[in-house]
């Protein structure tokens, strides 16, 4: 077994193209996936890759922001964004303890495909698109067709999870982000939800909301997020968690473990909803007036 710590992303799809390599983007969830068996095959690490590291603007012709996908949890935390990133950044500080925010990196998060992933929902609401890169070139998906559920994913073999491409989005919009679990740090989610609204002039324009821990993969809302647009922000704070309806929660297909029933993971997901609107709405008024 070797282990190639690569300089540029051509010598990391190289290493790649072997029989038996595997990337590392961090590694806090690949090596306590192996557990006690014995390590085969050579790891190729991405994390020294320049072009894989850091946020910025985008430059293509669409705009946008970048996060390469070495990209860590801590660096998306200092970086300097716009309140619709606030979500992410809150999802960030609840990546594990902090040692892990500093390893722990977005493609190594997204690659694992965990159900529970905390970095998905709000990636989802901001509309992220993956980018892929191998030997015979760069391909590009949205983020809800990268993830195929649980640890399954569309990379394909000797692929790199390069970037994140998110669309500029309104500057009113705001991100916000809950999370739920059996205690207040260190834990896997029973629930969370990620969302971004919009407002303008005491109305919500547009809202994306997404939910995870809840499903197979993370999911979008679509139902709650067409009848939130148009509505007054003050009543949509004032129904509370009444705003939320069964209907909205249709994508949603819990199951029931030792963290919670299906029928708890359910109800606390709409709660969640409502919570986290009403957090988007007000830290959208105090910033936007």
């Amino acid at each position: 077994m070797g282990y190639l710590v690569a300089a540029s992303l051509s010598e990391a799809l190289e290493a790649l193209g072997r029989q038996d390599a595997a990337v590392i983007a961090g590694g806090t969830d690949w090596f306590p996936a192996q557990g006690q068996r014995p390590l085969k095959g050579d790891l190729v690490d991405i994390t020294r890759v320049p072009e894989l590291r850091g946020i910025s603007r985008d430059t293509g012709d669409k705009g946008g922001w970048r996060i390469g996908g070495a990209t860590t949890w801590t660096d998306v935390i200092r970086a300097d964004l716009p309140p619709a990133f606030d979500g992410l950044k809150a999802a960030a500080r609840e990546v594990g303890s902090i040692q892990i925010q500093n390893a722990g990196t977005i493609a190594g998060n997204l690659c694992n495909a965990s159900p529970a992933a905390d970095g998905v929902p709000p990636l989802l609401t901001l509309g992220a698109v993956v980018e892929l890169a191998s030997t015979a070139g760069t391909r590009r998906m949205a983020l809800s067709d990268f993830l195929k559920g649980p640890r399954q994913t569309a990379r394909m073999p000797g692929e790199v999870l390069t970037a994140l491409h998110v669309p500029d989005l309104p500057e009113a919009a705001q991100g916000a982000f809950l999370k739920l679990g059996a205690r207040e740090y260190l834990v896997i989610s029973i629930a969370m939800v990620a969302v971004v609204v919009t407002l303008d002039q005491g109305r919500i324009v547009q809202a994306a909301v997404a939910v995870g821990s809840c499903s197979a993969t993370a999911q979008r809302l679509p139902a709650l997020e067409g009848d939130l647009a148009g509505r007054r922000a003050q009543d949509v704070l004032d129904a509370g968690a009444g705003i939320i309806a069964s209907r909205h929660l249709a994508p949603l297909s819990p199951i029931a473990d030792v963290r919670g029933s299906a029928e708890y993971r359910l109800e606390a997901a709409g709660t969640l909803c409502a919570r986290a609107l009403a957090m988007a709405i007000e830290q959208g008024e105090q910033s936007h007036g």
